[in-house]
């Protein structure tokens, strides 16, 4: 299983934080680089976060994890990521869902109907886009044309059988968002089986690369600020869910991050995504300490 690290957008920060977290996790041993989304919260927009990660990182492949397709205009996301393609020299994988959040999409005036079937129109239009078609009848090709040959390749943040259904037909593989609380063996095992299983259903002959993120915390005071991260993130739902979502986390020592990693390599998760809770970059020292990486 390849150990993949998230910047700490949705933590307040400008452009020390933003220069050195890239570059130390270029250095490795992380597999990824990924970049989060959230429109009414105090983060960079992810963009911005992902350019500029494509223009310092060398090596590193570049995910978003995820952006909420249905809220934003096909075609300029289309245009958006080709570009950070170009900029990362083809590193790019783009992890694309609905999202949970009416707020983000009226804060930007998208709509929150139809937000599964309209995703999927959408995949269709960006790679439309991407292979040079021009948008409407007598106009230009948007550009540029991505590095990777038919555009980079889709990941569904997607977790319902309709969804999973819906996504076997256009991703290589699945984010499993369940697991950011922390790892349930036996529920776990049961959504990686679901996505296996809508891969077949779909006559896919390619397994599909199957991700999940973790929200954790180390070093001293960790407990704390991984409650109220989680708090402050879950919060938009209401007072009491944010306090008892908050309560569910617990990914805080290094044993129990060990647990979380071997729970997941065991059933078979290709990549683990670590979602940082702080802008400390020495973070990234305690993690690999606690890993042995």
């Amino acid at each position: 299983m390849d150990i993949a690290m998230t910047m700490p957008t949705m933590i307040a920060h400008g452009r020390p934080e933003t220069l050195s977290w890239c570059e130390a996790i270029d250095q490795g041993p992380w597999s990824s680089l990924a970049v989060p989304e959230r429109v009414t919260y105090p983060s960079h927009s992810w963009i911005v976060e992902l350019s500029a990660a494509a223009a310092i990182t060398q090596r590193v492949r570049l995910w978003t994890t995820i952006i909420v397709l249905p809220a934003h205009d096909a075609v300029d996301v289309a245009k958006q990521l080709a570009s950070v393609d170009q900029l990362s020299g083809g590193r790019l994988t783009v992890g694309i869902g609905v999202g949970g959040r009416e707020h983000d999409y009226r804060a930007i005036n998208g709509s929150f109907d139809r937000r599964w079937s309209r995703m999927d129109e959408q995949v269709e239009t960006m790679r439309r886009v991407w292979s040079g078609e021009p948008p409407f009848e007598g106009a230009d090709p948007v550009g540029p044309p991505p590095v990777q040959a038919g555009g980079p390749p889709f990941v569904a943040g997607a977790m319902g059988p309709k969804a999973l259904a819906r996504a076997a037909k256009w991703a290589i593989g699945v984010d499993d968002g369940s697991t950011v609380f922390g790892i349930d063996p036996a529920a776990t095992d049961a959504a990686f089986t679901r996505i296996r299983e809508a891969w077949s259903a779909e006559g896919r002959s390619d397994a599909p690369h199957i991700s999940a993120s973790l929200w954790y915390a180390l070093g001293d005071g960790a407990q704390e600020r991984l409650y109220d991260y989680g708090y402050s993130y879950m919060k938009i739902f209401g007072e009491e869910v944010g306090t008892m979502m908050a309560g569910m986390l617990s990914t805080s020592t290094a044993d129990s991050l060990r647990n979380s990693v071997s729970t997941l390599e065991s059933l078979g998760c290709d990549e683990l995504f670590l979602v940082p809770t702080t802008t400390d970059v020495t973070e990234l020292n305690r993690t690999r300490d606690a890993l042995g990486i």
